[in-house]
């Protein structure tokens, strides 16, 4: 069953990531798809069940972020690439400032892989 959820868990990042990169595009591009209703509603369907499949994951391995480190710099690496996605597709002002934070999100989600990848809290800063 742990598996099961790893897979699937790694599968809604991948997800995730690949949707944001697609909006972020969008963003840039100045296309209407942003608009676009479905577009709106699948990344928070697939956020949420990435969400509940990380929680069921901590649960049965009995791995919490502050008592694990790594996890630790995970959320927080993701609270950045959520905060950063915001600002980017959504909050920022200018188009400069949305790429910039689109950038920078970007940054913040392969930070995110890296660490959960590797177990450590470096990540990929590890190879620096």
């Amino acid at each position: 069953m742990y598996i099961a959820f790893k897979h699937s868990h790694m599968m809604f990042a991948v997800i995730s990531g690949l949707f944001f990169l697609v909006r972020g595009c969008w963003m840039l591009m100045d296309s209407g798809m942003l608009q676009k209703k479905w577009v709106k509603i699948l990344p928070h369907v697939n956020d949420t069940l990435l969400l509940l499949c990380a929680i069921v994951l901590c649960v049965m391995s009995q791995q919490y972020p502050i008592a694990q480190s790594w996890l630790t710099v995970k959320v927080v690496a993701l609270i950045a690439y959520i905060g950063l996605g915001m600002v980017a597709l959504k909050r920022g002002k200018t188009k400069t400032v949305r790429s910039i934070a689109f950038a920078a999100a970007l940054i913040a989600f392969v930070f995110t892989m890296s660490v959960a990848r590797t177990h450590n809290p470096m990540g990929f800063l590890i190879y620096f």
